[in-house]
């Protein structure tokens, strides 16, 4: 896990997903873009995936959020693939 300050590049629609766990039967999902604080037009990137309440927050373009992330690596037909999460992110109100 890690956890950043970073901007938000942008936000995509919420969808929903299949889910057995979830009252209802289905899952909130949504991508959100983020560029890590401080590191300027070559900063590290992250396409997360949010799910949940968390998926129907929405966040805006340049807004400072602090993230909690987690890395995972799936494998389907001997292919690896890389997921990030968003676990949580708080927007930080600008002074």
């Amino acid at each position: 896990m890690k956890t950043i300050i970073s901007h938000v590049v942008s936000q995509g629609d919420v969808t929903y997903i299949p889910s057995s766990k979830q009252e209802g039967g289905q899952l909130a999902k949504c991508i959100i873009r983020l560029k890590e604080f401080g590191g300027g037009k070559f900063g590290n990137e992250y396409v997360c995936t949010m799910f949940g309440n968390l998926a129907l927050c929405k966040f805006y373009e340049d807004d400072l959020v602090v993230a909690s992330l987690r890395f995972q690596v799936h494998e389907v037909n001997s292919s690896l693939y890389q997921e990030v999460v968003a676990n949580d992110v708080i927007k930080i109100n600008k002074v």
